[in-house]
């Protein structure tokens, strides 16, 4: 075959069909990254029958609840942020809330000692979920197909089920080897024969498929008023759980003016708080805005170090002044965002030692690693990031058998006991405290890039408190470094959150060497295998490029 002959056929198969090389994956028409190849499949086939953005990423958020149950969910909550194709954006926060009978102190015993697993693993620990109300209202706003186009393939998923995956088949194994700590795990992976389905073979949940049908045709109603608020309020009485029918009526979805922030000649839109994620990475952007690269070489001693320091300022001021914003209406959002205040902490890090982070002050809570991301956009050019999580792996590991859903266990991300700060990251600062009807802080960082003010990239991870880091690295390395997308997700990335005070890095990228010098200037290290499951998608010149971390396993980029 000629060059030319080549070429032509390379272009005709890019204006028709999605190609896949290495991580990457191209297209004309449209674009869905998620974790769940079925689920990515699901948005793409919304995006053909004429849906946008918005319906794509709301029909990948249900599907996930069906064939991602370890994060994807509506047991939980998350956040979404949306851009137009002339670069007007907004965010939907449907992060859960403690209920109405919440208090400070209701995870500690008779001594005011925080009750070991109280706050993780028991119904209390159960947050109010938001997940279908802000699918929703993000729907109802700005959505093009009806709320029952975009709910329906998620009820046919779960009704007649899907090919069980290893990646399940492994977690119903796990739960099957632990049946006193998951008592209510116990045949959640089974067919109707009580026997865990086996990988290849069809895994249905019927109970799920009929929750999802109550939704589809009721709207948030389905969900937060009727049969399932009946049934989520007896189950939690049967077990000693705090939410009622009236907290479920209460809940609502809130559209959120985002937090900006640039990077040269980019424009970076993110959520504000309860997520901690926009103005945290913002202010790191803000950071290494002050950096010549000529002299800091990628990957380098002097960059890894560099990186933790301006993680370890912009963590700390995290942990101090953020929260809740309905229930701190003083947070110095415009202080954090402030360029000057960026050029003031790059001049105390001192390039040849680590600065020491200093307990006494504050700290970071623990977060759940096992949140989910997708990355959507049309081809119109709209684009949606949306980052939802249960907390933990499979949340509280707690399921309603007729409900068919997990439940989150988000109570565990509020400060568990007031004014008590440790250096293995428990604090007690106030913004972050226990209150009725308040949103846990967050680390979720669904985030949006614009270039000459239209959408260029989109990006999310799950990861827990390494969340804004990863997104924060990979950002860098689109817009600084000038990487493709496969290749910024799959670099070396390291995680520092000021308490406890070590790097965290990935093991097999990072050189033996450069640790050794890294611990000479005093930082202390630990390694983890990956940090972050990163889904994004570049729009450039009238083409998506899109990858799904290979770390992900089941995750996919699909487009048309």
């Amino acid at each position: 075959m000629s060059i030319r002959l080549f070429a032509l056929v390379l272009l005709l198969c890019l204006f028709l069909n999605s190609i896949t090389t290495k991580a990457q994956t191209y297209s004309r028409n449209g674009m869905v990254v998620s974790t769940s190849s079925v689920a990515s499949e699901t948005g793409r086939d919304i995006l053909k029958k004429g849906g946008n953005a918005i319906d794509a990423a709301v029909a990948t958020a249900f599907a996930l609840a069906v064939t991602h149950p370890s994060a994807g969910n509506i047991g939980g909550g998350g956040f979404l942020v949306y851009m137009d194709n002339e670069g007007t954006a907004t965010t939907f926060d449907f992060r859960e809330k403690a209920p109405l009978k919440a208090t400070d102190d209701m995870f500690l015993d008779e001594n005011g000692d925080v009750i070991e697993n109280s706050n993780h693993f028991s119904a209390k620990a159960i947050g109010v979920p938001g997940t279908v109300a802000g699918l929703y209202k993000a729907h109802e706003k700005f959505g093009k197909l009806s709320w029952q186009e975009v709910v329906q393939p998620a009820v046919e998923l779960a009704s007649n089920g899907f090919t069980m995956n290893w990646s399940l088949y492994q977690s119903a194994q796990y739960f099957e080897g632990d049946k006193e700590r998951y008592p209510q795990m116990q045949g959640f992976f089974s067919n109707e024969n009580g026997d865990i389905v086996e990988p290849g073979d069809i895994w249905k949940q019927t109970a799920l498929g009929n929750t999802l049908s109550l939704i589809r045709d009721k709207g948030s109603d389905g969900f937060y008023k009727g049969v399932v608020a009946k049934k989520i309020e007896a189950f939690m009485k049967a077990n000693n759980g705090i939410i009622t029918k009236k907290d479920l009526a209460k809940y609502v979805a809130i559209e959120r003016k985002p937090v900006f922030g640039t990077y040269k000649d980019y424009q970076i839109c993110s959520m504000a708080p309860p997520s901690s994620g926009g103005v945290t990475l913002i202010s790191m952007m803000d950071m290494m805005e002050q950096v010549s690269f000529d002299t800091l070489e990628f990957n380098s001693t002097a960059y890894v170090h560099f990186l933790a320091e301006a993680m370890r300022r912009a963590y700390a001021n995290r942990a101090k002044h953020l929260g809740d914003p309905d229930f701190n209406p003083d947070m110095p959002i415009d202080f954090l965002l402030d360029k000057q205040l960026a050029k003031e902490q790059v001049a105390t890090i001192d390039m040849q030692k680590a600065t020491k982070s200093d307990s006494s002050k504050f700290g970071q809570m623990p977060e759940g690693d096992n949140t989910t991301h997708l990355s959507v956009m049309d081809k119109d050019g709209n684009a949606v990031s949306l980052t939802y999580t249960l907390e933990y792996a499979y949340g509280s590991g707690m399921v309603d058998k007729e409900l068919g859903f997990i439940f989150n266990n988000e109570m565990g991300d509020f400060n568990p006991k007031p004014g008590v700060t440790t250096t293995r990251g428990q604090i007690g600062t106030k913004p972050n405290l226990i209150e009725p009807e308040k949103r846990m802080l967050s680390s979720m960082t669904p985030v949006i890039v614009a270039k000459d003010g239209k959408p260029y990239l989109v990006i999310g991870s799950p990861g827990g408190r390494t969340i804004i880091n990863t997104v924060f690295q990979t950002v860098l390395n689109v817009i600084e470094f000038d990487m493709e997308i496969d290749d910024a997700i799959e670099a070396m990335k390291i995680h520092h959150q000021w308490l406890p005070d070590r790097i965290m890095y990935e093991e097999l990228l990072l050189s033996p060497d450069t640790r050794e010098a890294l611990k000479s200037m005093g930082h202390e290290m630990i390694s983890r295998t990956r940090l972050g499951q990163l889904m994004g998608i570049i729009y450039e010149d009238g083409i998506f490029k899109g990858a799904s971390d290979s770390s992900s396993g089941e995750g996919a980029a699909v487009g048309y």
